[in-house]
């Protein structure tokens, strides 16, 4: 039962061999000239100029958590498409009842304004 295991353990441990040994090659080969600018703290690009705590808008939390919903709920569909061919016709009914409610609250949010930006 174990066997059936090791074509995963074996690409995971070149994914991560390989993944190393890249960081180690840009370790090694990439230029290092620290200075003044490089090693001062950034965020955005520019340096902070008020207290941290001020308040963000709250569109900006809306468009991200939407972005994040619509995301993972896309994400549903890759294992519909995978096994397409094999799906009954109660699959495709489903999945059409799933990607209409995701079809009207991506239009509610539009029409409320959630998407705009100002």
């Amino acid at each position: 039962m174990l066997g059936n295991y090791l074509p995963v353990f074996i690409f995971l441990m070149i994914g991560i061999i390989v993944g190393l040994l890249m960081l180690a090659l840009g370790r090694v080969l990439g230029p290092h000239k620290p200075d003044v600018k490089k090693n001062s703290a950034y965020e955005c690009g520019f340096e902070a100029f008020e207290d941290s705590r001020i308040k963000f808008d709250v569109r900006f939390y809306l468009v991200a958590i939407l972005f994040i919903i619509f995301d993972l709920e896309i994400t549903f569909l890759f294992p519909w498409a995978v096994a397409l061919k094999d799906l009954s016709a109660a699959a495709y009914v489903a999945m059409a009842v799933f990607v209409g409610i995701l079809v009207i609250g991506f239009i509610y949010e539009w029409k409320k304004g959630a998407l705009d930006w100002e």
